[in-house]
């Protein structure tokens, strides 16, 4: 099968899975895996900041940071699109108390005016406007990025206002590998990032949260609580590691790739729109002849495995587990469907 569901699904590779046999282990729970440690140290250098913290996956890593950032009546800024309002179960209310405010962005990205149209005046029944949280690159809007030009402003009004800024980087180094920024250029503009090694990057499980030493000591407290303290985790560390050594700068293949499955379907008569493709993430609109659920089926019948977004809206996402060569097949697949 090839397997364009998501950049989730992706399998260890031999020496990934090595690094992990290999591994040193402790107790996390007690500060004593040296390589949960050497992982934490190591994202937290990458970005310019203090400290990190290794958790299992990029919701909870978010969760924790809307959790230490606010406070009950607080409210979260961000776009309708974003993966904190979309598919983490209004978990901003259940863990925090807060409120949110998803607002409608060109192409799903947020800027300083709209953030600053957005900020509440204070009153007795209006939310505290507390945090804006920024999703790079964006999944629902087709794996666009912010470039460290477009965040500037919006970093500069949340110091003005007192707001705390957050970056979901669930896919964050392909919004790099496109942008031309760096890690320690994004680190500088955000109080907190969510940097996630389980897509593009390849390893099997978790997210690292980074920010100054207060928040992380404060996140800590926050993880144990939602049951996210584990134990001798460094071997899911060493693979984390593992992933940011080697799997950085390949990510530009799996948007050669992206841009592939775009030409193609573009020359497909049943395919009424497809959305602009900027890294690893195609999605596309089918026209009436074909419902997505339809379309999906019949892909996997023949060996290709995609997701219907809506009735009509498909995506596909590429990764380390699909070469070229597999790409070259979806493509002729698709030609020929």
């Amino acid at each position: 099968m090839i397997n364009l569901i998501s950049d989730t699904v992706t399998r260890p590779t031999p020496a990934m899975l090595n690094a992990m046999y290999r591994a040193e282990v402790g107790d996390d729970v007690f500060r004593d895996d040296p390589t949960v440690n050497r992982l934490q140290k190591k994202v937290a250098e990458m970005f310019g900041h203090e400290d990190a913290l290794f958790c299992p996956s990029g919701t909870m890593t978010n969760q924790i940071a809307i959790k230490a950032h606010t406070q009950p009546l607080d409210e979260i800024i961000c776009d309708e699109n974003s993966h904190i309002f979309q598919y983490e179960l209004g978990g901003y209310g259940f863990h925090s108390g807060a409120a949110i405010l998803p607002l409608k962005c060109e192409n799903g990205k947020l800027t300083a005016d709209i953030v600053k149209n957005s900020i509440r005046p204070p009153a007795d029944w209006l939310p505290n406007s507390r945090l804006v949280v920024i999703e790079n690159t964006g999944n629902r809007t087709g794996g666009n990025f912010y470039t460290k030009e477009e965040i500037q402003p919006i970093a500069e009004l949340c110091k003005a206002e007192k707001l705390k800024l957050h970056l979901d980087g669930a896919r964050i180094f392909n919004a790099l590998a496109e942008s031309g920024d760096t890690p320690k250029e994004t680190g500088e503009r955000f109080d907190s990032i969510s940097v996630c090694l389980s897509k593009g990057l390849g390893a099997p499980v978790g997210s690292v949260l980074t920010g100054c030493s207060e928040l992380i000591q404060k996140a800590r407290k926050i993880r144990k609580v939602m049951g996210g303290g584990m134990r001798q985790a460094g071997y899911l560390a060493a693979a984390g590691i593992f992933a940011l050594d080697n799997h950085i700068s390949r990510l530009k293949e799996d948007h050669k790739n992206a841009a592939q499955l775009a030409a193609a379907l573009a020359e497909c008569s049943f395919v009424k729109s497809i959305k602009p493709v900027f890294t690893n993430i195609v999605i596309f609109e089918l026209d009436n002849s074909m419902a997505g659920d339809l379309f999906v089926q019949k892909l996997k019948e023949k060996g290709i495995l995609v997701s219907a977004f809506a009735p009509y809206t498909v995506r596909m996402v590429t990764h380390l587990d699909v070469s070229k060569e597999m790409i070259d097949q979806v493509c002729h697949t698709l030609k020929r469907f």
